[in-house]
């Protein structure tokens, strides 16, 4: 589960790496927070060092939980169980509640195809949990992009496409062939 979040957390430190050195005065972070986040910062230091031999971490990248909480990240990585998490825990309130719920513009979901059947039931009503939270349901308010290399085989295959992220983000999605600003 967490193989998809590693991939885009190593290139999202070759992004901030180049934005460090180009833009100095722009500062977007980013944290990846699942499982085996490290809860204080301190032991987050440690485990990137352990994991990441010889690579010096760039200054966007909040490595423990407890700087997450504090100030959330302009973007967070997760994954569908710890996002369930951070839904229902307390502690983890700062990333759905108060100011930050405003900053909310984006989701992102990878690998889009594999949310089908019963699991993209599940992740359909983890969606509309996270809506209701950082945006009470407003359809429109969050842009919703969903990333897949195996979803469509043919161009008559994205009216369907459009269906399944409907169903999936509950937000409206069209391909209307005719129409450029419907598609």
């Amino acid at each position: 589960m967490n193989a998809l979040a590693n991939d885009q957390l190593r290139r999202l430190r070759d992004i901030a790496t180049i934005m460090e050195e180009k833009m100095p005065d722009v500062s977007i972070t980013f944290g990846r927070y699942v499982g085996d986040t490290e809860e204080d910062k301190k032991k987050g230091e440690e485990q990137f060092r352990l994991r990441n031999p010889g690579v010096k971490p760039v200054k966007s990248e909040l490595l423990s939980r407890e700087e997450m909480r504090i100030n959330p990240p302009h973007i967070l990585i997760t994954n569908y169980a710890m996002l369930e998490y951070l839904l229902l825990r307390p502690k983890d309130s700062s990333f759905f509640d108060g100011e930050f719920a405003k900053k909310w513009k984006f989701l992102v979901l990878d690998e889009a195809h594999i949310y089908s059947g019963a699991s993209g039931i599940e992740i359909s009503m983890l969606i509309r949990r996270l809506k209701d939270r950082v945006c009470k349901n407003m359809e429109g308010n969050l842009q919703c992009i969903a990333t897949s290399a195996t979803l469509v085989k043919e161009k008559e295959d994205y009216g369907k496409v459009a269906e399944f992220a409907t169903k999936l983000f509950g937000e409206v999605f069209e391909f209307e062939p005719k129409d450029s600003q419907r598609q």
